[in-house]
């Protein structure tokens, strides 16, 4: 499927209809910048329209001028927020990825939020990324649900590079592209 403005709308819809063939689990990918956190966003607002319970992560970006100069980790159930990563060489973190210094203590607490949800209408991750799938650090929590393959749906961000490693660890996905953003 590809995305559109009322996608997150389409989503919740195939995840909740009637019909008896529903995806367990929907993977989100698209080149950086596409949407893929803006489209999960519109996803927690279509939900909690619905009155569903939501459980999981979100990582909003943090801009300074238009410049993206970290990413938060945002736990669905409370709306807190606390700081997940800084651009490499700006700021110490506690693992690295290409851009990114990620920092332990939020990773810690994220997968503190993940290890209580035994229950829920839907579950977002956003995002499983190098540090899960190449380092095995990260927020583990989150591909432990996942593999479980617990009963509630989970609608999950991976990156077009990590998309063959996803697609291998969770046949039973339905994959949703965010197309790149087209700048005029």
């Amino acid at each position: 499927m590809q995305v559109s403005e009322s996608s997150s709308a389409l989503i919740l819809e195939s995840v909740f209809s009637s019909n008896k063939i529903k995806p367990e689990l929907v993977l989100v990918s698209g080149t950086k910048g596409a949407g893929k956190t803006r489209l999960c966003m519109d996803l927690v607002e279509h939900a909690y329209v619905r009155g569903l319970k939501l459980r999981g992560l979100i990582s909003p970006a943090i801009f300074e001028n238009d410049t993206k100069v970290g990413i938060d980790l945002m736990d669905l159930h409370t709306g807190e927020r606390r700081t997940l990563a800084f651009r490499a060489g700006v700021e110490q973190g506690d693992f690295r990825t290409i851009n990114w210094q990620m920092v332990a203590e939020t990773l810690e607490w994220g997968n503190t939020i993940l290890k209580q949800i035994d229950s829920c209408d839907l579950f977002i991750l956003d995002e499983v990324g190098p540090l899960e799938f190449e380092q095995g650090v990260g927020l583990m929590i989150g591909l432990e649900i996942l593999d479980s393959r617990k009963k509630f749906p989970a609608v999950v961000v991976v990156r077009p590079s990590l998309l063959s490693t996803a697609r291998r660890r969770w046949p039973w996905y339905q994959l949703v592209d965010v197309p790149a953003r087209v700048v005029a």
